[in-house]
């Protein structure tokens, strides 16, 4: 079987994650890393059983490496446009982390870029790929749930504060370097959290074939708490009169990762919607049931198998309901209204 060769600029939490999820993928392997830090490229290079000659101090090597099919982007926020970029002009696949750029601008400038050279694309929504997401399209293609009416979802916890000894609530100090804090580092609840429920809806919205022109929106709340970012945020999305979302995220709140999904004759409840941990679909209306999906990986291997075999497959964009470069400019446009 061929084997797609992936590369990772950044070595933060999320990419120890995602190096972790190529055990038992066949058709893909880890080759090469890149981080300006050399403490964590050394420890990464003998923890992955890497190559010296594959871990690079530079970015721009990694880009030029002529082994690598596709590069995943595993930056901070503010730094995936231009990784971005420079990755199809130099014709690599690329997987940017979510959200892939900062604005609908932004995100129209990765589009300009993807006419000119072919390559396939993809905002890194790893839930997208999950076989509990494919279950729930399938049961609403199959009018489980009868027309669509409303989607409510949300992504949060509680970031600013911990319990003391006493059991009471005492606030955290946040460092001002924190990226999800730092407005210049495209931090903020809606950029990192918010993004989820949003292109969850904009899912749905999809599937009702619903006029992304026609997006309004109501009752927007932007709540920072003197952070130069939003931490605790709220927004109603009316999809061109077929569909109502309620979307929340929070660094502030409990939330959690719920998802209910609303149709005529009864309604879906996604136990954890993003990570499926666990992966369970409740049906309550005229059908009862729990469905508990059964996972043989983590999130970030379905995503990394299903890239993959697009790539083979000399695909420029991942199988539905992964992400296209439509789904992204639709989520950076509502992001953008929620922000403003």
């Amino acid at each position: 079987m061929k084997q797609v060769k992936w590369g990772i600029i950044g070595l933060g939490n999320i990419a120890q994650k995602f190096s972790k999820s190529f055990v038992g993928i066949d058709n893909s392997k880890l080759l090469a890393v890149a981080s300006k830090d050399k403490k964590k490229l050394k420890k990464y290079q003998e923890q992955f059983s890497i190559e010296i000659k594959n871990c690079f101090n530079n970015y721009d090597d990694l880009v030029n490496c002529k082994d690598l099919d596709i590069i995943y982007i595993a930056l901070p926020n503010s730094l995936h446009l231009e990784w971005t970029i420079k990755c199809i002009k130099n014709k690599k696949n690329v997987l940017v982390e979510k959200p892939a750029a900062l604005t609908f601008m932004e995100a129209t400038e990765i589009k300009n870029q993807l006419k000119e050279q072919k390559v396939l694309f993809a905002e890194a929504f790893q839930y997208r790929y999950l076989p509990q997401t494919q279950k729930l399209v399938n049961l609403i293609k199959k009018d489980a749930i009868g027309d669509l009416l409303s989607i409510n979802s949300s992504f949060g916890s509680n970031l600013l504060s911990k319990k003391n000894i006493f059991g009471f609530n005492k606030k955290k100090k946040i460092k001002k370097e924190n990226r999800l804090f730092n407005k210049k580092l495209g931090g903020g609840a809606i950029l990192d959290l918010g993004c989820y429920p949003v292109s969850l809806s904009v899912l749905m919205a999809t599937l009702l074939k619903a006029d992304f022109k026609k997006i309004k929106i109501n009752n927007k709340i932007v709540n920072k708490d003197g952070f130069d970012v939003d931490v605790d945020s709220y927004l109603e999305i009316d999809f061109d009169n077929k569909l109502k979302a309620f979307v929340s995220a929070s660094f502030k709140n409990n939330i959690g990762k719920k998802t209910e999904i609303i149709g005529k004759k009864g309604k879906i409840i996604i136990e954890d919607s993003w990570h499926g941990e666990p992966s369970i679909l409740t049906l309550d209306g005229d059908i009862k049931e729990k469905i508990n999906v059964k996972l043989e990986h983590n999130a970030y291997s379905y995503q990394i198998d299903s890239l993959s075999n697009a790539i083979i497959n000399k695909k420029t964009e991942s199988d539905f309901p992964g992400m296209t470069i439509e789904d992204t400019l639709h989520n950076m446009k509502i992001l953008d209204m929620w922000r403003s």
